[in-house]
Order: structure tokens, then C-alpha cells, then sequence
């Protein structure tokens, strides 16, 4: 599959104007929509987890967020974490009880949506390589240090896309050292700008507040270089789990080398999402 746009059997469908990604079919489980993170679309799913999950029996979604892959938008820079949560909403409701899985600013989405009164009806939800409830102050304090022309500029220029400009700030950001050269370029190519009001959001602290009673899954990768372990367990923390930690796992849970393994225990904790009393 190493040279498919999207893996085997995935399908594209347009839900109010939003980009969705389809793989499987309909079963008496819920279906589980994936929600990408900054820089990414729809697409990072599409390579590996949407295949593997849909190959397990499971009925699998994954929108492109307004203004990123084939979902439009007036303007970027001016999107919220907000308006992201809208996205997830809509394409929610239009699929009925969700098993909501989000990835980095994709698990910020999430952990928004989960507490908002007018969420949609939610079976469970994983948190793969999440925005933790202290926000992203400490890896922009670390890119700062590690590229100050770059950060500056990009504070400047309200530029997010000069933080992965080059296939080394790609696979320094997204993956492992040993990931193939291939990955790399297929990813630099895809990558994208981000809304700088996003980032700002993201720099907010954010805890749970009115933390709905559903099985929630904490997953990490211990080489990732955005979020920490001790990040990653605080994400569990708030939400009253112990974190999954992946070894040797780069923060693209869903493309880095062994994305296998975090494929494996996602599929695992998914039935624990799928009674009839979840959700409330």
C-alpha cells in the first residue's frame, strides 16, 4: 500500500461541504470517526488505519476539518478550535452514536466536543498522541529554542505552514528516525498551513469540565517529540484512565513505522465503547 493515495477500499463523500473518507460497512457496532490533527487531513488515516479497522469489521470515518484536504474555507487563519468541534459535530450527527478517535489538535477537538451540552451522542472516544490540559506551551517553548528564525518568523507572519516546510522539520515533528525516506517525502508533500488562532486556542489550558461517563482510551508514543509521556498521562489523568504508551512510536501515530502497534491497541479497547448504556 506504500504507493496508495488512500489504502484499500476507502471511498470519499462530501458531508455539508466537508470532506469524509469511508472504508467498511454498516454494522450493529457504531461506526468511529476519525478526526486528524494540525498540518494533516482526512488522508492520514487513509494509508494504514482506516484498511486495518475496516479489515477488523468496523465501520470507519475520517473528515478533513474545514480548510484542510478537500474541505474548504474562506480563510484559514481565521478557524477556531470551535469551529473545528462544529466539523466533528456535523459529521457526527450524520452518522448517529460515534466512536470519536482524535489525533494531537484532533484530540483537543475532541476533548472540547466531549464537553459541550449540545455534543452529539458519543459511544467513546481515544485520545492518540493528544493535546494535553496544559496546551502546547511546552513544545512551542521547545521549537523556539531549537529554531528561533523560523519561530520568530513564523509569530510574524502568522505562518504556521514554516514549521514544516522542509522534509527535516517533517520527519523531525511527525516520525521516527528510521522511518523510510519514502514515508517522509509522502508526508512533506501533504502536509499543510494551520489556523494561527488554532494555535492560540491550543496555548489556552484546557481541563474537562462536565467530563461525559464513556470509555475513554489515553494512547502515547514514547519518541514522540511535540507531546511527552508525562504529557500524555496527564491527558489520562484528566479524564480518570491510565495512558497506553507505544514504544518506539513517533507522534503520526498512524503513519510512523509502527503504526501497527498503535492500530492493534486501538482496535483492542474499541469494543469497550460499544455498549448499549455508553454514551450518556
Amino acid at each position: 500500500m506504500a504507493d496508495l493515495e488512500h489504502g484499500e477500499g476507502v471511498r470519499t463523500r462530501q458531508v455539508a461541504g466537508l470532506e469524509v473518507l469511508s472504508a467498511g460497512e454498516p454494522s450493529e457496532r457504531p461506526p468511529v470517526l476519525l478526526v486528524h490533527g494540525a498540518w494533516h487531513g482526512a488522508w492520514c488515516w487513509a494509508r494504514h488505519v482506516m484498511p486495518y479497522l475496516a479489515d477488523a469489521g468496523w465501520e470507519v470515518h475520517a473528515l478533513s476539518l474545514r480548510g484542510h484536504g478537500g474541505s474548504p474555507a474562506d480563510s484559514l487563519n481565521r478557524l477556531r478550535l470551535r469551529d473545528y468541534a462544529d466539523d466533528v459535530a456535523t459529521v457526527a450527527a450524520d452518522l448517529g452514536r460515534v466512536v470519536l478517535v482524535g489525533h494531537s489538535m484532533g484530540g483537543a477537538v475532541v476533548q472540547r466536543l466531549l464537553c459541550r451540552r449540545d455534543r452529539p451522542p458519543v459511544a467513546g472516544a481515544a485520545l492518540l498522541a493528544s493535546v494535553p490540559p496544559r496546551g502546547v506551551i511546552r513544545v512551542t517553548t521547545q521549537v523556539a529554542r531549537e529554531e528561533p528564525g523560523v519561530f520568530a518568523m513564523t509569530n510574524l507572519t502568522a505562518d504556521l505552514g514554516r514549521l514544516v516546510a522542509t522534509r527535516e522539520q517533517v520527519r523531525n515533528l511527525f516520525l521516527s528516525a528510521d522511518a523510510d525516506h519514502e514515508v517522509v517525502d509522502w508526508l512533506h508533500e501533504r502536509v499543510q498551513q494551520e489556523s494561527y488562532l488554532a494555535f492560540l486556542d491550543m496555548l489556552t489550558p484546557h481541563r474537562p469540565r462536565r467530563r461525559p461517563s464513556l470509555p475513554v482510551l489515553v494512547l502515547g508514543a514514547a519518541d514522540d517529540r511535540i507531546f511527552t509521556v508525562p504529557e500524555v498521562e496527564a491527558t489520562a489523568a484528566a479524564w480518570g484512565t491510565t495512558a497506553h504508551i507505544v514504544p518506539e512510536l513517533a507522534h503520526d501515530v498512524m503513519l510512523d513505522s509502527r503504526w501497527r502497534e498503535a492500530a492493534e491497541a486501538l482496535e483492542q479497547w474499541l469494543p469497550r465503547s460499544t455498549a448499549p448504556s455508553n454514551g450518556r
